[in-house]
């Protein structure tokens, strides 16, 4: 499938979203990147991070204190991803380049390829919301169906049941499956990588033996087989779980939408602004703990339309997006709680596990 296009806007919806965020700023003569409690909590969770591994590899908790850490450290693992990684590779994180570089790169440590990201994540998914056979956020083929132009198969009409035990193997995958199957490959979903250069050959495999060496070798060395494979699968599935939740609430969940190009003129039939809100939904945004923790990824309307602005200005953007939204009639999706927002992926997913 080539790439879709999409169509010019017919009326200037856009351009005044642009307008007013934009005029937002130089009103509250504030950055558009992270602010100082950013990076607080981003040094906060990196200490964190290191403190529990050198403590789980190094000295050796008993059970009833291992087992804690590794679902603590799973869950940091993933808090890192949405609060650090995420603004970094997209350049919001911190005026300073360096600074969104290195925060970027973190999840290299984390067991993902920042590379393999920036083209899936940042590239691809960022443009192609919702659209199958593109948006690889989407495929989870043949275990999971969801979208209505995937094949049904007799599994999926019990897959509102069986998808939390996927989700929890989603990291796993990611570290030792995923990446490499898009390196050699060379693919994302249908869509052909860009050639790399030498310096990200080199990246990506070192980036990957790092990580193998800090969270297979070395602990297996030092605590044996047996506990360190118990911890391992702990940490890693209370990490795919957390960010699977998170990820699908803000695209799979009912009211949104999946379109695909038409089959005469290769477009999607609304403009990348429109399609960016038809296809996405927020949670939950009235929490602080909660848009804290997920790093504002509960607020995905205002992360798709504007994603160089970083996760802290939301709240505050997202009213002009609302009242802009409501002005020219575009539909914004919004789950009052995250409960509310699981819900309705079950939903979603039992309907697509029924229709033909």
């Amino acid at each position: 499938m080539l790439t879709p296009r999409f169509m010019q806007g017919k009326g200037d919806f856009h351009t005044v979203l642009k307008n007013r965020v934009n005029q937002y700023f130089t009103d509250h003569h504030r950055p558009m990147t992270g602010n100082f409690a950013l990076l607080f909590k981003a040094s906060l969770f990196s200490i964190l991070y290191l403190l529990v591994y050198v403590h789980l590899v190094f000295f050796t908790p008993g059970v009833w204190v291992a087992i804690p850490e590794c679902i603590f450290f799973g869950l940091l693992t993933a808090a890192i991803g949405f609060n650090v990684m995420h603004d970094g590779a997209h350049g919001s994180f911190s005026k300073y380049s360096f600074l969104n570089k290195a925060a970027g790169s973190s999840l290299n440590f984390l067991g993902g390829s920042a590379i393999m990201w920036n083209m899936k994540h940042n590239i691809i998914h960022h443009t192609y919301t919702n659209i199958d056979g593109i948006d690889d956020d989407i495929e989870a083929r043949p275990w999971l169906r969801f979208a209505s132009t995937q094949k049904k198969l007799k599994m999926h009409k019990f897959q509102q049941y069986y998808f939390w035990f996927l989700y929890a193997l989603l990291h796993l995958i990611w570290i030792f499956m995923t990446d490499y199957q898009k390196y050699f490959k060379r693919k994302i979903g249908t869509v052909s990588l860009r050639k790399m250069t030498a310096y990200e050959h080199f990246s990506f495999w070192a980036a990957k033996a790092i990580y193998a060496f800090m969270f297979v070798a070395l602990p297996i060395m030092l605590i044996g087989f047996t506990k360190w494979i118990i911890g391992f699968l702990i940490i890693t599935m209370i990490t795919g779980l957390a960010i699977s939740i998170v990820f699908q609430l803000a695209h799979t969940v009912e009211h949104t939408e999946f379109p695909m190009p038409t089959e005469i003129t290769g477009k999607i039939e609304s403009e990348w602004a429109i399609h960016q809100i038809h296809t996405t939904a927020n949670f939950a945004t009235k929490s602080k703990t909660i848009s804290w923790l997920l790093g504002g990824l509960n607020f995905q309307i205002e992360h798709h339309l504007f994603p160089r602005i970083s996760h802290v200005h939301y709240p505050a953007i997202s009213k002009i997006i609302k009242k802009t939204c409501k002005e020219y009639d575009v539909n914004y999706i919004e789950f009052p709680k995250m409960g509310q927002a699981i819900l309705s992926h079950i939903h979603y997913l039992k309907r697509l596990g029924q229709l033909a």
